[in-house]
C-alpha cells in the first residue's frame, strides 16, 4: 500500500514547524499509524538535520535507518539561510531528483511522510522555484502550522490565499499553543477567528491545536 504525503509548512520562519511535525508524528505513532518524517531541505547544518533529531526526540525513537541512509534528510546545506542563498553558498544546486525519489521510498516503507518545508510557502528553493511551486507539481497536500502570535491572522489568511488560489488541498491548520510570544487573549480571539474562516473557505480542512509538550 502506498503512503501519502502531508507538506508541512508555516505561516513564517519560527512558527513551530518542527515542534508540529514531530508532536504530529508522535501522536499518530502512538494511534497506531506507521509514520515517518522527512525534511525537504535542511539548512544551518552540515552532515545531519538538526530538524530531523528534534522529530526523533519529541517521539521518543532513536534514529530510523532511513535517518542514517539520508533519505530523511536528502538535501543539507551549511549556511542558516532560505535554501536558494544556502545552495549558493555551498557552491551545489539542490537536487530535486534526489529529493523526490527519497520521498518515494519512504512513502513505499511508511502509512504518513511528514515532510517539513523550510520557512513559509513562498520561501524560494532557487531563484526559480518556491517552496509553494514544489508543492503545487508534487500534488501534496499541507499542514499550515500557525499560532497566537500577534500579526498571525494576516499571515495565515495571506497563505490560505495562496493555497486557495493554486487549488492545493489544505489537509489541516495546526495552531501552535506552544509559541510562547502568545498573549492569551488575542490567542484565543485569533484561533476563533481562523476556525470560523476554515468553516468558510475550507470546510473540509482539519483543526489541530498544537499544545506544549511536557
Amino acid at each position: 500500500m502506498t503512503g501519502v504525503v502531508y507538506f508541512v509548512s508555516g505561516i513564517d520562519t519560527g512558527i513551530g514547524k518542527t515542534y508540529t511535525t514531530g508532536y504530529l508524528a508522535k501522536l499518530w505513532r502512538e494511534q497506531g499509524r506507521n509514520v515517518i518524517t522527512q525534511k525537504l531541505v535542511q539548512t544551518g547544518n552540515v552532515g545531519f538535520s538538526e530538524d530531523i533529531e528534534q522529530h526523533r526526540a519529541m517521539m521518543g525513537v532513536a534514529a530510523f535507518p532511513e535517518d542514517h541512509d539520508y533519505l530523511t534528510m536528502p538535501e543539507i546545506f551549511s549556511y542558516p539561510a532560505s535554501p536558494h542563498l544556502a545552495s549558493q553558498v555551498d557552491g551545489r544546486a539542490l537536487d530535486f531528483h534526489k529529493i523526490q525519489q527519497a520521498t518515494a521510498t519512504l512513502v513505499e516503507r511508511y502509512e504518513v511522510v511528514l515532510l517539513e518545508g523550510a520557512g513559509g510557502l513562498m520561501v524560494p528553493l532557487t531563484t526559480e522555484q518556491l517552496s509553494i511551486d514544489y508543492v503545487e507539481q508534487q500534488k501534496l497536500a499541507v499542514i499550515l502550522v500557525s499560532s497566537g502570535r500577534l500579526g498571525s491572522i494576516n499571515h495565515t489568511l495571506l497563505s490560505l490565499e495562496a493555497l486557495q488560489r493554486r487549488k492545493i488541498p489544505l489537509y489541516a491548520l495546526a495552531y501552535n499553543l506552544n509559541d510562547e510570544s502568545q498573549d492569551a487573549l488575542i490567542s484565543k480571539d485569533t484561533a476563533c477567528y481562523l476556525k470560523n474562516y476554515l468553516q468558510k473557505h475550507f470546510p473540509d480542512a482539519l483543526w489541530i491545536d498544537i499544545p506544549v509538550m511536557n
